[in-house]
């Protein structure tokens, strides 16, 4: 989630520095065009001052011109700026430099028109960094009302055009820094909001794994995402009350039901001497009572199973499960099975290794109940990157795809198979065992026919 919200914030703020910083830059360029507009307005009203008292157009006599061409020349010296003063027919009372002449079109043209209507030009069009452009002003030199000349500056834009740019450099690391404050607070806030969120999925995926105990602290976040926190472990604690009274009952249950039946198999064996030795009626109730003894043992051992914690060490894989087939191989030999290990012989993972034998005794059982005689179990261990498998493949009649949905749950047997000894709670309780520690059982056929069971534990330990 925070992959997603964070870009999102950051593109958020980028725009919202850009729209701010667009309209900065804009005025600081208007804002130095302006600054030179107005002194260059002001430089033009002291020509025109000086101007307005030239009488002779033409001749060296009068001692203002002179004085007005030295000002320019002046000018023109000092600042670079070439100024002049043009009659109303465009010829030059005076100009610096002397050469200069009023251009025919353009910028210059268009001012010292507008200053022949009487007023200054207007302000000359925006000149930006990359522009190589000029700023031109007019002003008319009035005399007796009237309009006798014009006072024209055309200055250079580099210096100008040097301090937007710098003034631009400024507002762009402004940017940046804003930005990169930006950024970390964004990083701070998603942050912030998603501690919750991520501790409370973390807390969700542990409850879904079997840790029941996991809890969130509500103590960070925004306070709907804390009363969210704490909704949830309430929410937590009722399902692992639940949960344990159901067990507890289960428990409880199968512990007080096995006295009543002990004592019932006590009168059963009684009335058994009084009958005929051999009566089937008493072998099948006694077969039965053994049945629903057995049965009360495997639910207790399946409450306990889901209650008790995982014991995990890094265990030999290999060499557990060499250890439990050499423990079966008399069972399978009576039934005529042969029991065969395959793949690798030392494999490690993590597991608790009474559970995960615990597991196996189980399978490797219901594998040599159900695989006719002079066939072959075969069991191989592998491992991979992440996990370990141990896969137990019989020669048996196998199940179909409806039963194979079903197989693990409680209770369940094929109906198929409703003669053969078992209480239909065997892999329930591995399974249960091996969820604790990370594991977990899977079914599928094995071709020609027969069952395949893999029993995956993980190779990362608890700290990984």
């Amino acid at each position: 989630m925070r992959t997603r919200l964070l870009p999102l914030l950051i593109i958020l703020m980028a725009g919202v520095l850009l729209a701010l910083g667009f309209p900065l830059a804009v005025s600081v360029a208007a804002a130095q065009q302006q600054r030179v507009v107005v002194d260059r307005i002001d430089d033009t009203a002291r020509f025109a001052a000086l101007a307005q008292f030239v009488t002779e157009r033409t001749g060296g006599t009068d001692e203002r011109r002179r004085t007005l061409q030295a000002e320019l020349e002046a000018y023109d010296s000092v600042y670079g700026i070439r100024a002049g003063v043009f009659y109303r027919d465009r010829s030059a009372m005076a100009a610096a430099p002397v050469t200069w002449r009023l251009p025919s079109e353009g910028e210059g043209h268009e001012a010292f028109s507008e200053a022949l209507l009487g007023r200054r030009s207007h302000d000359p069009p925006q000149v930006w960094p990359w522009q190589r452009g000029r700023v031109v002003v007019a002003s008319p030199v009035v005399r007796d009302g009237d309009v006798v000349a014009v006072v024209v500056l055309d200055s250079p834009t580099g210096e100008m055009r040097s301090r937007t740019m710098r003034g631009w450099l400024l507002i762009a690391l402004g940017e940046v820094v804003a930005m990169l404050v930006a950024v970390g607070a964004a990083i701070r806030l998603t942050g912030w909001v998603l501690l919750p969120v991520q501790t409370l999925d973390a807390a969700a995926h542990d409850i879904a794994s079997g840790k029941m105990r996991s809890r969130v602290v509500a103590s960070g976040g925004p306070p709907e995402l804390r009363r969210l926190a704490r909704s949830f472990n309430e929410m937590a604690d009722n399902v692992e009350e639940v949960l344990e009274q159901q067990r507890a009952f289960v428990a409880d249950a199968s512990h007080q039901l096995r006295n009543p039946l002990a004592a019932l198999l006590l009168r059963i064996e009684l009335l058994a001497l009084e009958l005929p030795e051999g009566n089937e009626e008493i072998a099948s109730v006694r077969t039965e009572g053994k049945r629903l003894g057995q049965v009360l043992d495997d639910l207790l051992d399946l409450a306990l199973a889901e209650h008790a914690a995982a014991d995990l060490q890094l265990t030999d894989i290999g060499a557990l499960t060499a250890e439990r087939v050499a423990s079966w191989r008399p069972f399978a030999e009576e039934n005529g099975v042969r029991l065969r290990v395959d793949g690798a012989s030392a494999v490690t993972a993590w597991a608790d290794p009474i559970a995960l034998s615990s597991a196996l005794d189980a399978i490797i059982d219901n594998a040599c109940k159900f695989t006719p005689a002079g066939e072959e179990v075969v069991l191989t261990v592998a491992s991979g990157r992440d996990n370990a498998t141990v896969a137990v493949a019989d020669r048996g009649p196998g199940l179909t795809e409806q039963e194979l949905e079903r197989i693990g749950d409680r209770f369940w047997r094929s109906t198929r198979h409703q003669n053969v000894r078992g209480s239909g709670l065997g892999l329930s309780i591995s399974r249960a065992l091996l969820a604790a520690g990370g594991g977990s059982l899977a079914y599928a056929p094995h071709e020609p026919h027969g069952l395949r069971v893999t029993v995956t534990v993980p190779r990362n330990g608890p700290h990984g």
